[in-house]
């Protein structure tokens, strides 16, 4: 028998069927990052939605105006109640939780929600909190 093909049987018979740790550690990571890539841009999806709700909610509190007080003394304020009432409609309505913070001439829009993940939940990330805040001013129509 030629002294090449046998050399090369026995190769080939020292591999078969095993995987090694580089593979198995390649795989996780390649999952990690994966898992990284897909449930990041979700999060951020998730806060660009938030961040929207924040602002609208807070632009709609904004509208809310006293407007006894600008006819008499041409002061530019906020009716409280109807800017919190306003800002807490649209954040309901968008089915997330917030809160409203109102003052003279602003109205804040605090919105905290999360995102579960699809791959990370495989190394026990079962969920990303996502957090906006948005303010808006009230101006003289």
């Amino acid at each position: 028998m030629n002294p090449a093909i046998s050399r090369i049987r026995r190769l080939g018979r020292t591999d078969s069927g095993q995987v090694t740790a580089f593979t198995v550690v390649w795989l996780a990571g390649a999952f990690a990052l994966a898992g990284l890539v897909l449930d990041a841009g979700l999060a951020v999806s998730t806060k660009v939605n938030a961040r929207a709700v924040a602002n609208a909610a807070a632009r709609a509190g904004a509208r809310e105006l006293d407007i006894a007080a600008l006819r008499i003394s041409g002061i530019v304020r906020i009716d409280p109640v109807k800017a919190r009432t306003a800002a807490a409609s649209w954040i309901a309505r968008a089915g997330l939780p917030g809160t409203v913070t109102v003052t003279a001439d602003t109205v804040t829009v605090s919105v905290t929600t999360s995102r579960k993940t699809q791959l990370l939940g495989l190394i026990g990330i079962g969920s990303i909190p996502v957090h906006s805040t948005a303010t808006a001013e009230a101006i003289t129509p």
